[in-house]
């Protein structure tokens, strides 16, 4: 999986500039693997990111401004929605990647699948325990109605 951030290399505009720096350090921060798409010198870049932004996601003039982030072909946001996740601790999740092994992400994932399995385990076990006691009461019933038919029968 390959993530592509759609940049503008000659940006006039100090904020996006700003913005597409803060994707850039933070995804190099993480070793987080991606490609830079530039949307100034690159037509087919500007288009197919114009064309892959969903509808709702884009501005009110229609025209999404970089930085725009990808996984594959999946849209993943702009940069705000990417600021929220970093904000959240959730940028693996937001970039739609397996947080790496040992993080903290990938610790709290592991220790929920356990509280998980633990819980299975002891509901299993409960059952268990209910099923062996209708049975040893099924067969207390079935020792009494034997009696009950002996002394009937005497």
């Amino acid at each position: 999986m390959v993530i592509k951030v759609f940049l503008a290399s000659s940006s006039g505009s100090t904020a996006i500039k700003k913005k597409q720096q803060d994707v850039v350090a933070f995804l190099e921060a993480l070793k987080v693997e991606y490609t830079q798409l530039d949307i100034a010198c690159n037509e087919e870049n500007r288009m197919w990111m114009r064309q892959n932004v969903p509808e709702e996601k884009k501005p009110s003039n229609g025209i999404p401004l970089p930085p725009q982030i990808f996984n594959e072909e999946s849209y993943c946001g702009d940069y705000e929605t990417f600021f929220d996740a970093k904000e959240d601790n959730a940028v693996y999740s937001f970039l739609g990647l397996p947080p790496p092994h040992g993080s903290k992400t990938q610790a709290a994932e592991e220790e929920e699948e356990q509280e998980e399995e633990d819980l299975q385990s002891e509901e299993e076990e409960e059952l268990r325990q209910l099923e062996d006691e209708e049975d040893a009461e099924a067969q207390e019933e079935e020792e009494d109605l034997e009696e009950n038919q002996e002394e009937a029968a005497e």
